[in-house]
C-alpha cells in the first residue's frame, strides 16, 4: 500500500467518525431541547393552574358579595318603610296634640 491510499482511507475514516460524533451530539442536544421544552410546559400549565384557581376564587368570592348587597338591599328597603311608617305616625300625634 502506498501513502496515497493510507491517506485516503485515514480521511474516509475521519470523515466517518467526524460524521458520527456530530450526530450523536445533535441527537444529545435534541433531547436535552426537548426535556427542556416539557420542563417548561408543565411550569406554564401549573401556572395557569394557579390563576385557574385563583380566577375561580375570585367568582366564588363575587357571588357572596352579590348575595350579600342583594340582602343588605331588602333590608335598607325595609328599614326606610319602617321609618317612613313611623314618621306618619309622629305626625299623627302630632296632629293629635295640636287639636
Amino acid at each position: 500500500m502506498n501513502t496515497a491510499t493510507i491517506s485516503i482511507i485515514c480521511s474516509v475514516i475521519s470523515a466517518i467518525g467526524g460524521f458520527s460524533l456530530s450526530y450523536f451530539a445533535f441527537q444529545r442536544n435534541r433531547r436535552k431541547d426537548n426535556e427542556e421544552t416539557g420542563r417548561n410546559n408543565g411550569v406554564i400549565a401549573s401556572d395557569i393552574g394557579y390563576i385557574k384557581a385563583g380566577v375561580d376564587d375570585l367568582k366564588r368570592e363575587s357571588k357572596d358579595t352579590q348575595r350579600t348587597v342583594g340582602e343588605l338591599n331588602e333590608r335598607v328597603t325595609r328599614v326606610e318603610e319602617s321609618c317612613k311608617q313611623a314618621h306618619h305616625r309622629i305626625d299623627e300625634i302630632r296632629d293629635k296634640k295640636g287639636e
